[in-house]
């Protein structure tokens, strides 16, 4: 498509732009870390000056917020399987676009909020409709997204949807694959690697948070706090997520938008 019809598409609705944001304010719940554990900063607003002796004719702010705080990508160096991996502003542009492949969790999450994404739903995704394209973002729709608005029950102690430990490593292993993006606040529930490993073997070192662990080790990337993915087809749809490029960053704030053709799926 030539880059002029493609801006005509969008401004004729040929093509729908979806934002997948959510809207960050100091309410916006982050990752909570028990104790004894430092947790990150929610963004907090400092007021500079607002059309006042501190500056008559404009407004500003000061702001303080943590690099995971709201929708987020996680960059390898947030995890230490990616310590010595990119930071955030490391990341090159194409990596951050591509094409999106939905695969729907949403019956599995009614029935189980810890629900995990396993092998056997990307596998049957690949067999419905093709091997991921290169550069791929897998989005995870949980319907999670639907408790945005109530920290309680979107932050749950009784947990939310996350990955298996070999769906992780399946992602990490998959050439084509750039990232993985979720409804919840991380890619993990922290608790969905076994708690025990098999009798005579060793314990994995990617059983507590496998998708930061095996993804931010393979140079692939985490994307968080997503909304609006009942809006997106299972493939067709194209991604652009654009974090701040936070010089030594583990990962950033970011907007991210989704890209869908009006006229049915497509490849």
């Amino acid at each position: 498509m030539h880059i002029d019809s493609f801006f005509q598409s969008i401004a004729q609705g040929t093509v729908e732009m979806v934002d997948l944001t959510t809207p960050l304010s100091p309410a916006t719940p982050v990752v909570p870390v028990p104790a004894p554990f430092a947790p990150t900063a929610p963004l907090s607003v400092h007021p500079v000056s607002n059309f006042d002796e501190a500056g008559p004719g404009w407004r500003w702010n000061d702001l303080t917020i943590g690099e995971h705080a709201g929708t987020h990508v996680d960059a390898p160096q947030h995890w230490i399987s990616g310590k010595d991996g990119k930071s955030v502003e490391q990341i090159e542009p194409t990596r951050l676009a591509g094409p999106i492949a939905t695969i729907d969790l949403t019956d599995g999450v009614a029935g189980n909020q810890s629900f995990l994404l396993g092998t056997e739903h990307l596998e049957a995704w690949e067999a419905e409709h093709g091997r991921f394209r290169p550069g791929t973002w897998v989005l995870a729709r949980t319907g999670w997204s639907e408790r945005a608005s109530d920290p309680e029950r979107f932050v749950d102690p009784a947990g939310w949807p996350g990955i298996s430990l070999a769906a992780a490593k399946w992602l990490a292993a998959h050439p084509h694959v750039s990232g993985y993006g979720v409804e919840a606040i991380g890619i993990d529930n922290m608790g969905s690697g076994p708690s025990e490993p098999e009798p005579g073997t060793e314990p994995d070192p990617g059983a507590f948070g496998p998708g930061h662990y095996y993804l931010l080790g393979a140079d692939k990337y985490g994307l968080t706090s997503l909304r609006n993915l009942e809006r997106l087809p299972a493939t067709g749809a194209y991604l652009v997520v654009a974090p701040l490029p936070l010089v030594g960053g583990t990962g950033a704030p970011a907007r991210a938008f989704a890209f869908v053709p009006r006229d049915g799926e497509g490849r």
